[in-house]
């Protein structure tokens, strides 16, 4: 491999390191602010969803100069084909940490709402999903990344769950319609940004193993319970 190849590639893959981290810490805020009412780190949410943004650009533009300078084949191929799609993931997810961060305002004051349905339960493992996710590409670990697709169809059906909970709880005090439908609008970013890490984590798998999981369901690995 040319030695600028290589670097470009190094660089590439640092850059997507480097978002993957800023995301991650986006999210982290954004679900701290809504569970915790720890509102000071909003406007950083929002001013660092620019640094995404500026990421999303300059990776494109690598992905374009590699191809337009070189002829990857086999895994640096895959590596510049999974870059370009992971790219787009990380930027939908800083998207999510805006607009969830937008719910924390109206949802102060709420807690008791907020710990009676299993919004917390399902926040967390939306976030522990983008985590695994980001480090599964950080780590080449096609295992990990096994992991967080496996946990997608847990979230849906947390999603469902909490919709119908919330239902249940406007039918019985209309005084919490507009902190419920808040909460109807955070539970679907969450499924959302679960969706994400799941697409995050098949091209990781497509990047280590050449194996495209899009559409299969996958098979618990052996071992697993």
């Amino acid at each position: 491999m040319p030695r600028h190849f290589e670097i470009e590639l190094d660089a590439l893959r640092t850059n997507i390191i480097k978002m993957g981290s800023i995301v991650d810490e986006q999210i982290e805020w954004a679900i701290d602010a809504i569970l915790h009412g720890n509102l000071e780190r909003i406007p950083l949410i929002t001013e660092r969803d620019s640094k995404v943004d500026h990421y999303d650009n300059l990776i494109d533009a690598q992905c374009a100069r590699i191809f337009a300078l070189t002829q990857p084949v086999a895994v640096d191929l895959r590596l510049i084909m999974a870059a370009l799609k992971i790219n787009h993931e990380l930027e939908r997810i800083g998207d999510i940490a805006v607009n969830l961060a937008e719910r924390a305002t109206p949802l102060r004051g709420h807690a008791d709402l907020l710990g009676r349905i299993q919004i917390k339960a399902m926040a967390e493992r939306a976030r522990r999903m983008t985590r695994l996710s980001i480090d599964s590409f950080v780590n080449n670990d096609p295992d990990a990344a096994r992991a967080v697709v496996r946990e997608d169809d847990v979230v849906d059906e947390m999603n469902r769950l909490v919709f119908h909970e919330l239902v249940n709880e406007m039918k019985a005090n209309r005084d919490l319609i507009e902190p419920a439908t808040h909460i109807i609008i955070m539970s679907r970013h969450l499924e959302r940004l679960a969706d994400h890490a799941t697409n995050i984590a098949e091209d990781v798998i497509f990047l280590v193993d050449a194996q495209i999981v899009k559409h299969p369901k996958l098979q618990p690995a052996s071992g697993d319970a």
